[in-house]
């Protein structure tokens, strides 16, 4: 059976606890209250089939955040409360999967185009729409929204 992102967590946050790691044990708590919050509103929902994308979605929402509060950190000159914000963001990432590169964005938006033949700007939302159906986990969509535009441009 696949390991899930959430049985990672789990063991994570035991290994940090062990390891008398405050700061990482915090950070992952952090992680599996907002998945908690997350099942919670699910529950309302349809069920979700894939329960590693529900989490994905939750991580990156996480990161999302923290990479807003350390630019508003930094700005005001708050550079400790950004190193912790940036070590937040450390421990999550370390449960995302890999990220794809810019020349692998750059294929997968070449093969939807192609898939869905794609020629304009006028096709930007089905593209978005696949390419975010078949690699959200691995893509920022915030970036790949820019690469999208520049392919059907």
């Amino acid at each position: 059976m696949k390991q899930m992102i959430r049985d990672d967590i789990k063991a994570a946050l035991i290994t940090a606890m062990k390891g008398g790691d405050k700061d990482g044990t915090a950070a992952i708590r952090l992680i599996q209250s907002a998945i908690k919050n997350r099942d919670i509103e699910a529950r309302t929902q349809s069920p979700v089939a894939d329960d590693d994308a529900l989490i994905v979605e939750v991580l990156q929402k996480m990161v999302k955040q923290r990479r807003e509060s350390i630019e508003m950190f930094e700005k005001g000159n708050r550079q400790e409360l950004a190193d912790k914000e940036k070590a937040e963001v450390a421990v999550i990432e370390g449960f995302l999967p890999a990220q794809m590169s810019a020349e692998e964005t750059a294929a997968a938006i070449e093969a939807i185009k192609a898939d869905l033949g794609a020629t304009g700007m006028k096709d930007m939302g089905r593209v978005m729409a696949e390419l975010k159906a078949r690699h959200a986990a691995s893509l920022d969509m915030s970036k790949a929204s820019a690469a999208v535009k520049a392919a059907l441009s």
